[in-house]
Parts: C-alpha cells; sequence; structure tokens
C-alpha cells in the first residue's frame, strides 16, 4: 500500500477527504468465480488512492457464503483495508467471540456490526435462525473485550415511512452509538431529503460519529426486487420503478444512467458533509467505480441543482424536520411530534404499567413483602408450581417465551423473545416495511412500532432509546422470570437497573 493512501479510519477523520469504499459480494463456495473477481477487484483497488477500504458482505440475503473475514485477510495482503460485515444472524455469543479472536490475530479491525437479514436457505432447507445477541450487544461486547482492537461501525436507515418506523431506527442509532459505533453507513434509500434529515439528526443530537452514504448502483432487474420488498430495507418507490422503467422504453443505455445517478448521489453526499460513501451494486466493476468517482467529484461543485433529480420520497413519508422549500431539503427545526398522531392507547399496557408500578418498582409499596414472599417461596417446594402459574399467566398476557431474564417492563410489556423473530432487544432492526416485520410481511407489525404507538399514547416514547438491555442469561431459561427479579438474577440486577 502506498504510503499516501489513507487508511479508512484516517479517510474519516480527515475533512478535506470523503471517504470510499467499495462493497463486494463474494457469494457461495471456496474458490469459484465470485472469489476471484473479489479479489481481483481488490486489487485494483489498492492500487487507487482515492479507494480507502472495500466492505465485504457476510451471508446476505441469509443465504450461505464463504466467511468474509478469509477474503478479507487475502485482500489486506493484496494493498487494500477490509471491512468486514460482521452479523449476529448465525452466530451464538460464543461463536461470535472466537471469530473475534481470530480477526484480531489476522489483523482485521474494521468490522461494521449488524443484527443481519433472517436466513432464508440452508442445507436441507431453511437454517434454524440464532440471533443470541443483537447488533447493539454485539458492540458492546467488542468493547469490552478490548476496546482498541476493533473500530467498529454500524447501520441505520432513515428510510422509513411512518414515524413509529424512524424513530425507532434513529432511537437504535443512539444506541448504537453510547456502546461504541464509531462510524454509521446508511441503509440503501433514494430520498435526499431523508440523507439530510439523518446528517441533521446526527449534528443536533451530537452523536460525533461519521456518516457514510450507501449509494447502489440501481439496476432495473434489482428495483424490481426491492419495489416488491423482496430484498429487507431496501426501499425503491413507484415513481423511482417507473422512472427506470421509462428510460428502458426510450432505449435509454442503461448502465450509463445507472452509474451517472450513482455520481450524482456522490455529489450530494458530499455537498451534505457526509464523511464517506459506500459504493455496491450487482455486477459494478472498478472502471465503473472510477467513473462514479470522477463524475461525482465533478458534479459536487454544483451539488445544489441535482437535489430534485435524485429525491424518491415515499407518499405521505413522515420527517423528523420540517421542510425548507427554498432547497427541498429540510430545515433546522424538528417538527411538532405531538401534533402527528396520539399513538394508540393499550389497556394491556396501562394495566400492566400499574401493576408494576404497584408491586414491581423498588419504590412500589408492595415491593418488600413481594420481595420476602420470593424469597421464601424460591427455598421452598412451591418454587415449581409458582414457575408453572407465572408461565401459565405470562402465555395467556403476554405469549411468554420463559426466558426467565424477562424485558417486559422496559418494552412496553411486548415480548421480544416470541413476538420478534430476530428477538431484538434494544430496539427495531432494519428491515421492517410500511411497518411490517421483515419476516411476516404483511401479516405482522414490527414489534417496535406497535411499541412506539403505545408509548406516544401516553408521552413516553423518548423512554425506548434509554436503557441498554443485555442479551438473555440462558442459564435462567424455564425458570421464573419474578423469582428471579425479587432474588437479584436477573439482568436487572446485572445491570443495576432501578426497576424491571
Amino acid at each position: 500500500m502506498s504510503i499516501n493512501k489513507l487508511s479508512f479510519r484516517q479517510a474519516l477523520s480527515n475533512p478535506e477527504k470523503l471517504s470510499v469504499t467499495w462493497e463486494l459480494v463474494p457469494g457461495k463456495g471456496a474458490r469459484e468465480k465470485s472469489q476471484e473477481h473479489v479479489l481481483k477487484m481488490a486489487e485494483l483497488a489498492g492500487k487507487d488512492l482515492r479507494i480507502n477500504g472495500i466492505t465485504i458482505t457476510d451471508n446476505p440475503g441469509g443465504k450461505p457464503a464463504i466467511l468474509a473475514y478469509t477474503l478479507g485477510v487475502e485482500a489486506k495482503k493484496l494493498g487494500i483495508e477490509p471491512i468486514i460485515h460482521f452479523t449476529c444472524k448465525d452466530k451464538n455469543r460464543n461463536d461470535i467471540e472466537s471469530e473475534l479472536y481470530a480477526l484480531a490475530r489476522s489483523g482485521i479491525e474494521n468490522l461494521l456490526v449488524m443484527t443481519g437479514d433472517y436466513p432464508t436457505q440452508g442445507y436441507s432447507g431453511r437454517p434454524k435462525p440464532v440471533f443470541d445477541i443483537d447488533a447493539v450487544q454485539a458492540l458492546r461486547m467488542i468493547g469490552q473485550m478490548n476496546a482498541a482492537e476493533f473500530f467498529t461501525g454500524a447501520v441505520v436507515s432513515p428510510f422509513k415511512k411512518h414515524e413509529s418506523e424512524l424513530m425507532t431506527q434513529y432511537y437504535k442509532l443512539e444506541k448504537k452509538v453510547e456502546s461504541g459505533a464509531k462510524f454509521i453507513i446508511t441503509q440503501l434509500g433514494y430520498d435526499i431529503r431523508k440523507f439530510d434529515e439523518l446528517r441533521r439528526y446526527v449534528d443536533q443530537n451530537r452523536l460525533n460519529v461519521p456518516l457514510i452514504g450507501n449509494i447502489f448502483v440501481l439496476s432495473l432487474p434489482v428495483a424490481r426486487l426491492m419495489h416488491k420488498n423482496l430484498i429487507p430495507g431496501c426501499v425503491v418507490t413507484d415513481e423511482m420503478l417507473a422512472m427506470l422503467e421509462a428510460e428502458k422504453a426510450r432505449g435509454v443505455n442503461a448502465k450509463v444512467a445507472h452509474l451517472d445517478r450513482s455520481a450524482k448521489l456522490y455529489a450530494v453526499l458530499k455537498g451534505l458533509k457526509y464523511e464517506g460513501v459506500n459504493i455496491s451494486g450487482h455486477g459494478v466493476g472498478y472502471d465503473d467505480i472510477q467513473h462514479i468517482i470522477e463524475k461525482g467529484e465533478e458534479l459536487s461543485r454544483n451539488w445544489q441543482d441535482i437535489v430534485e433529480e435524485l429525491n424518491f420520497p415515499q407518499r405521505e413519508g413522515f420527517y423528523y424536520f420540517n421542510r425548507d422549500d427554498s432547497t427541498g431539503l429540510n430545515t433546522d427545526k424538528p417538527v411538532d411530534r405531538s401534533k402527528t398522531g396520539k399513538g394508540r392507547l393499550s389497556l394491556n399496557y396501562m394495566l400492566f404499567t400499574l401493576v408494576h408500578k404497584v408491586f414491581f418498582d423498588r419504590k412500589a409499596p408492595f415491593f418488600p413483602i413481594f420481595r420476602k414472599v420470593a424469597e421464601m417461596i424460591d427455598k421452598s417446594f412451591l418454587k415449581k408450581p409458582f414457575t408453572y402459574f407465572e408461565y401459565i399467566t405470562k402465555t395467556i398476557t403476554n405469549e411468554c417465551e420463559a426466558c426467565g431474564d424477562c424485558a417486559l417492563h422496559d418494552l412496553g410489556f411486548i415480548c421480544p423473545m416470541s413476538q420478534c423473530p430476530k428477538q431484538q432487544r434494544n430496539g427495531a432492526c432494519g428491515g421492517s416495511y410500511d411497518g411490517w416485520c421483515e419476516v411476516y410481511p404483511d401479516t405482522q407489525k414490527c414489534i417496535y412500532v406497535d411499541m412506539y404507538e403505545k408509548f406516544k399514547a401516553v408521552n413516553r416514547e423518548e423512554a425506548m432509546k434509554d436503557g441498554y438491555i443485555p442479551p438473555c442469561n440462558w442459564d435462567l431459561h424455564n425458570t421464573s422470570s419474578w423469582l428471579n427479579y425479587f432474588n437479584g438474577r436477573d439482568y436487572t440486577s446485572r445491570c443495576g437497573k432501578s426497576t424491571k
């Protein structure tokens, strides 16, 4: 690597340089064409001073592929810095720890930590999802193992239609930064006002984290898949798909149009003061990356003039900031969310909140009595029937999974272990679309959308960004969470939380 080539970390911290990374997808197999292509492109990128790293995907789409870090090691020898996609979908916390040791020993330090796509394909059918820990928990785990060893980042999606979806993304973003994320990459979308919104949100909330905009070279076949929500988290609107269809009908050179559009997004992101861009797309080669960088730099001098060309908002979508009519972007003034909907009052939530305040809150009048009773039950023959009684009761009321390390109070009395396919305890993943769960579209709402609406009904939605919930301790599985709580065994005691 040339001594003049900035590392990924150096480029992100250099105000005069827009960091450029290139996403490569190795695919299935050990020595197939896709792996050799990744290494060939990595070698070319290593010779280009403008490209500061390659990002390597980890089983995208929930399908098996070669481990990302194995190619990352080879790419590093070719002169380019790898950023490894590090997901939680296929590994429990011990396997994650083992892989982190291997990464450290291999000299790989850049990790993009994500929950990951829900598994879809595997040997002899769909594999069992793991999701033992979420992205927030993984970031904390990495930091506690060796804070100086890894340069960790995370993902956020501002391209959400509903207030409940968008705000849960931003609340989780704050948790990710607090837990050690040192850079943030956006999910894929084509709404410039949303890119601008994220920039302003990060700045106003003083998150002090570099932003990297995702530039996907979008072809018509892939756009059709994204438009049907077949690639989780990626948003292509009716209007954008219609534009691509119209280009095809007119006989426009598709590749040139796609690359030029990507160059325009590069220019706008630079104008919005993003610290970096991550360029990706099926079949994108080194010549294409060169074109995007060179034309993007040229267009960046007048980036405001092309904002509207790239603006494909979702109809009736929610924005955190008020619109600036003079620029087509945002003002610095947040919308008044007290006027954007009153949430959804839930009798279930109100009832359980009352029960908690009377019996479970450590300042509750009956807490001392119940703690004494719990201590006695815990040491008597009543422990087993009491545990069974709790399980039956909470199964009826909350679809209890009997994890024994209950987080219901912190999560609006919605159980993430039974009702979220990815068992997310610290906020929504990025895969929801129009409020629906990634795994059960048009059938089950994302639990965090439901949660936000319940909290907003009682003006408590801001509480969703506070408080870290650690991973479930499986020593407590099939035990009484009530007894664990009153006897100091559950996560509230491990974290020193004042209430459950």
